[in-house]
């Protein structure tokens, strides 16, 4: 069985992309570890070569995904396994800076998706200025057939499904976490699969309020929130990077108890024990601006 352990990567193309370098590592406070003759930065949140990646390109848009495997995985055995499910994948060696081999695949919607074993850890640590997240969580895709994506994470990457908002959003994961994608009909309205928004963790409510003065402090205003979520009962904000993509900054996401099939119990949640379940909309606290962020996206990539 394939399953992926966490989201190790996500790499953007970029057309400002000075200003993008700026934004990771002078107010998101990651390191810059690494630039290559292409002009690709590689930047990490603390223990990975990196999470965050930025290629100089004419157009602004997601580039590739990369879920880590476990070392008891061979990535050889990983691909004769994709193609017995009629799935093309190719092996790569040296495709990218710490990482000796990977195995390159699209999924429904033609995202590159990227699966590997073994980064190197140069282990930058944790900067001391900027947000400086613990890591980085989840990614919001906009899908042109949601059922049909969903439906290849989870059963060719065994993700697990935990919710779903009305009919546009679809919540699953590949660890404890709530969800580590949010897959949504947003590339159906756009005309074409987008990325809706990506997600970095951190530490509590003090640091939150912390990240947000520091995006003031550069002009960065929050778009929505902190609001608390209904799937996932994550407190959530959004803001916008240097070319429009929506960055949400998270606490207090739901923890997955696998064996059990229902969420670590929190005092917040609607129900004890809270199991996967269809939600309305996703604002628990009645603050409804994510039609807003929608129609940001919208703007955006058409």
């Amino acid at each position: 069985m394939i399953k992926p352990f966490k989201l190790g990567y996500v790499d953007f193309a970029s057309k400002n992309i000075e200003a993008m370098e700026y934004y990771y590592t002078n107010v998101m406070g990651l390191t810059l570890v690494e630039k290559d003759a292409d002009g690709i930065r590689y930047l990490s949140t603390g223990l990975d070569h990196h999470n965050i990646a930025l290629t100089p390109s004419n157009e602004s848009d997601l580039q590739c995904i990369g879920f880590q495997l476990g070392k008891q995985y061979e990535l050889k055995d990983v691909e004769k396994q994709l193609k017995q499910q009629g799935i093309s994948a190719k092996l790569k060696s040296d495709a990218r800076p710490s990482l000796p081999k990977l195995l390159e695949l699209t999924d429904p919607d033609d995202f590159i998706v990227h699966l590997f074993t073994n980064m190197e850890t140069p282990a930058p640590h944790f900067k001391e200025n900027g947000i400086v997240p613990n890591k980085l969580g989840h990614l919001a895709l906009g899908s042109m057939d949601p059922n049909r994506s969903v439906a290849f994470y989870n059963n060719v990457l065994n993700f697990e499904y935990t919710d779903k908002i009305g009919d546009r959003a679809n919540f699953i994961t590949c660890n404890s976490d709530h969800h580590v994608l949010n897959i949504s009909n947003l590339g159906q309205q756009v005309g074409h699969p987008v990325m809706y928004h990506i997600a970095f963790e951190l530490r509590d409510a003090s640091h939150q309020y912390k990240s947000l003065d520091i995006l003031a402090r550069n002009n960065i205003p929050t778009l929505w929130g902190p609001t608390r979520h209904t799937a996932g009962h994550n407190i959530a904000a959004y803001h916008h990077d240097p070319e429009g993509n929506l960055v949400e900054l998270f606490i207090e996401m739901d923890q997955l108890l696998v064996d059990v099939e229902y969420f670590d119990p929190r005092p917040w949640h609607e129900e004890l024990p809270m199991k996967a379940r269809h939600w309305d909309d996703n604002a628990a606290w009645g603050i409804r601006y994510e039609k807003t962020l929608f129609d940001f996206a919208l703007q955006k990539y058409q």
